[in-house]
């Protein structure tokens, strides 16, 4: 992962259009369920719900897709799930934080704990690795959205404290209370945004060389593959250079 990319979701890294486009829609229709079970089924009085939308719209998931998976949470159908957050360390002492939705806390443990063991990493306790991020809000906005400098005035009139831009697009950070208020500030200037949530930003990165970053993206891609987990947080920096040799 190049520098200026450094603090993207993983989800979004050089490689991810190869995932399972049925896992994604998978994760995407899960998040929606949750997030319109936990407040109202209406996006307009849910935030929580229309980021979710906002991200499923940007993945180009069907709007019967979406509907659907609000009338799953109206109607009380379908599972119950728990959000989880696992801590731990990748190879070449990466830190990671893997958010998931389960509905069978023992199967998702097992899982993330295999595929963190058998690809070079390690679980810690709770609290292991989050001190070493910070708990963000994390808009993301396409490059169509404008150019850097009327991105970074629209969001520091909005009331955001960072903002990134490169060839992959537009990232804003807010304060975490501040997130909802700022994406819909925004979405006044800029339009709609790909998405909007909760992140964790690394303090500090650490500098990947190509064995271990080999190592570390087989991981991530094992944690992508199961379908509880939602979304891998790591502090790590992938030069150029190595992402070339890597393809």
């Amino acid at each position: 992962m190049a520098g200026h990319s450094k603090f993207k979701n993983i989800m979004h890294r050089k490689g991810a259009q190869d995932k399972k486009r049925s896992s994604m829609f998978s994760k995407l229709s899960r998040e929606i369920t949750v997030a319109a079970k936990m407040g109202l089924p209406d996006p307009d009085m849910n935030p929580r719900l229309r980021a979710a939308i906002a991200a499923a719209k940007a993945q180009s998931m069907p709007k019967d897709n979406i509907q659907r998976s609000i009338d799953k949470a109206s109607k009380g159908d379908g599972e119950n799930y728990e959000e989880i957050r696992y801590e731990g360390f990748g190879p070449g002492g990466v830190s990671l934080i893997i958010e998931a939705l389960t509905d069978n806390r023992n199967r998702t443990a097992t899982n993330v704990r295999t595929a963190v063991s058998k690809n070079g990493g390690n679980l810690g306790t709770a609290g292991s690795v989050s001190h070493g991020f910070d708990r963000m809000g994390l808009i993301n906005y396409p490059l169509s959205a404008g150019d850097a400098e009327k991105v970074f005035e629209a969001a520091l009139e909005a009331g955001a404290e960072d903002v990134t831009s490169s060839e992959d697009g537009h990232e804003i950070w807010t304060a975490q209370g501040d997130l909802h208020e700022v994406a819909k500030a925004l979405e006044s200037v800029l339009g709609e945004a790909e998405g909007a949530k909760l992140a964790w930003r690394p303090q500090t990165m650490v500098d990947v060389g190509e064995d271990d970053a080999t190592k570390l993206f087989k991981l991530i891609d094992a944690l992508d593959d199961d379908d509880d987990v939602q979304t891998v947080w790591g502090n790590y920096e992938v030069s150029d250079a190595v992402m070339e040799k890597l393809g």
